[in-house]
């Protein structure tokens, strides 16, 4: 290998090339002294130079080649070469594996001492390559996970205990045996933080131990052969969480807090019996973040204007819908941070409580000591609150109590688990509400979803293929005249071609033709009216918005469709006769594990096709899958 060599210092050089004047130059010096940074990071971050600019020039004046590792297919097997202290120690990666070399992305390539190092310590010569060193703490960060780790430590707890374990469980774990599982939780964890996990699923298998997250509404796998290690993490998740370790043949709902990364981490724990011994979900809150405003919800302007208006509101009740992990807690946590003022009492009722609130009475249920939701929910109107938040419509009573507190002067706020607005209304008629008490009582329904967003680093356009095409055309709309995207996939998105998520809502206000129809119990004229009211726009018309303005995919807004739409296509222009009562658990799951399977129909689409272009969507969910 021919070893780059620098000719002149890196001040002088960039004085040389007009980039930086003498008296700037001191400048930086003194600052490099007080911060023991290296040059290049000091002028950077003075502003005096920019770093694409500081990388041309070491490209050029060190004859490498300047690699941008957002577009660059980095190799998972080359990265693995190089330890993870080593790399961050050299600011250093080794990105591909060529024939007769290995390929090293450098931030300095010009630290001659690095590259020497470097060279000693990898199995083949190396060629340097100049790297943004942003880009290469995103690429330490997406490669250098704790897979190796967590292997690592299952192979040495199970080599600990391998045909005693159940009696080991039985009377506690040996300190060593505790202290390795211990490292192992944290190891999954940390993964999970760097994968940015909203869940982590723990199922064991026969043979072997799955370890699943779910990253932007998808389960991503990771299989442990070790499988007798299972008992040992169900144990030791019981003991955090202060659950009972000798039940095993009954659910179990529990909750610990974590640190990862100086974070405090919430975990909610909730066990299951299975066939080969307990599952395990661990859902994560990051409490650091805090609470959402509403603003930064993702909530298009013209549903957040009406949205407020209606919190303003003394009484009546507002539901949020949709299914789990669809953001509907950070909704309602948006709205009562907004309502949450001294002049005002706020009552919430919770399983669990997700945010601790200041001024806010927060009540945890308690089903071991009957401390239920109607229960308490009974005992909240004697408090005199001016609005109330239960956590969920679980049952005909809590139904029935939250409607008449929000008729005898109560501002209520609850969520239900239903597939879209107009089907939450009948939806409580199915529980047993009176529909004179429903249509008396609530005011508003705000459905939601999170639909995953295209990478902003691999975006590309697009051309519908036929099956895409052959759905589009059913819209009455031309939309021959947008240019759908995709993303490509790239190392930032794992090649999965989307990073994040963003919310879609859409926004029921009843009107006297739906409360009549309510009162009636009427589910086919309220169906009819609400599709027909001011300002009601579909969930899968506010996604299909998205896609236009190349913000999501069309598969992504298809497979909401499939959800939100009833699987048997109509006559265009012909009213749903049926109403959408949906209480199937399996469909919601399949929401959010993204199992879509045929073309999705638009039915209900062809409604308020005038308004097809009216909103336009802005920002998205920064706290994910809490619900």
């Amino acid at each position: 290998m021919e070893k780059p060599t620098v000719k002149l210092r890196l001040g002088d050089l960039l004085v040389q090339q007009n980039l930086i004047n003498e008296q700037q130059l001191k400048l930086a010096l003194s600052e490099q002294r007080n911060s023991g940074r290296k040059l290049g990071a000091t002028l950077v971050s003075m502003g005096m130079v920019s770093e694409l600019q500081l990388l041309e020039l070491l490209s050029k004046h060190l004859k490498v080649p300047l690699i941008n590792l957002s577009d660059y297919k980095i190799n998972p097997n080359a990265v693995r070469m190089l330890p993870e202290i080593q790399a961050r120690r050299y600011r250093a990666l080794v990105i591909d594996d060529k024939d007769d070399h290995l390929l090293v992305g450098m931030s300095d390539p010009a630290d001659i001492n690095a590259v020497d190092e470097l060279a000693a310590k990898l199995p083949k010569a190396i060629e340097v390559a100049v790297v943004s060193e942003s880009e290469l703490f995103n690429a330490y960060e997406n490669f250098y996970r704790k897979t190796e780790e967590i292997a690592s430590f299952a192979q040495e707890l199970a080599d600990e205990y391998e045909d005693d374990s159940e009696f080991q469980l039985t009377s506690g774990l040996s300190d060593d045996e505790d202290n390795l599982v211990a490292k192992l939780l944290q190891s999954i964890f940390e993964d999970a933080v760097i994968a940015k996990a909203s869940d982590i699923h723990i199922e064991p298998d026969e043979k072997q131990l799955r370890i699943r997250q779910r990253v932007d509404g998808v389960l991503q796998e990771n299989i442990i052969q070790e499988a007798n290690i299972a008992a040992a993490l169900v144990l030791r998740l019981k003991l955090m969480s202060g659950l009972d370790i000798s039940e095993k043949r009954l659910p179990q709902d529990g909750r610990a807090q974590v640190t990862v990364k100086n974070h405090k981490i919430d975990v909610r724990v909730s066990t299951m019996p299975v066939q080969q011994g307990e599952s395990v979900v661990l859902r994560l809150l990051d409490q650091s973040q805090g609470v959402l405003s509403l603003d930064k919800t993702g909530m298009p302007s013209d549903i957040m204007d009406r949205f407020r208006t209606l919190l303003r509101r003394p009484h009546g009740m507002i539901l949020v819908t949709g299914p789990t992990g669809s953001g509907k807690t950070t909704s309602l946590y948006g709205a009562l941070n907004e309502l949450n003022k001294a002049e005002v009492k706020i009552i919430t009722v919770e399983d669990p409580v997700e945010y601790r609130l200041p001024r806010i009475n927060q009540v945890q249920i308690n089903q071991k000591i009957n401390l239920t939701f109607s229960s308490v929910l009974r005992t909240t109107l004697r408090q005199d609150p001016d609005i109330i938040m239960v956590g969920e419509m679980r049952d005909h009573e809590t139904v029935e109590i939250g409607l008449r507190g929000a008729l005898t002067g109560h501002l209520v706020l609850s969520t239900l688990h239903t597939n879209d607005a107009i089907s939450s209304a009948i939806r409580l008629l199915d529980m047993g509400a009176p529909g004179y008490l429903v249509a008396s009582s609530l005011k508003a329904i705000v459905a939601q979803r999170l639909v995953r967003k295209i990478c902003d680093n691999c975006i590309d356009s697009h051309e519908p293929d036929q099956e895409q095409q052959v759905w589009l055309s059913q819209l009455q709309d031309n939309l021959s005249h947008y240019e759908f995207k995709k993303g490509k996939g790239c190392q930032r998105c794992n090649y999965l071609g989307y990073r994040g998520r963003i919310g879609v809502f859409e926004l029921l206000q009843l009107n006297e033709d739906m409360m009549s129809a309510l009162k009636n119990n009427d589910t086919d004229d309220f169906t009819k009216a609400a599709k027909c009211s001011d300002g009601y726009r579909p969930l899968a018309m506010a996604a299909l918005d998205y896609a236009k303005l190349g913000i999501t995919t069309l598969d992504e807004v298809m497979r909401l469709v499939e959800i939100v739409q009833e699987s048997k296509p109509l006559p265009p222009n012909e009213p749903d006769k049926e109403s959408a009562h949906n209480t199937d658990s399996l469909q919601a799951e399949n929401e959010v594990s993204g199992q879509a399977t045929n073309a999705p129909t638009i039915a209900s689409l062809t409604d308020n096709q005038s308004d097809i272009d009216k909103p336009e969507p802005s920002g998205g969910f920064s706290l994910e899958d809490i619900d």
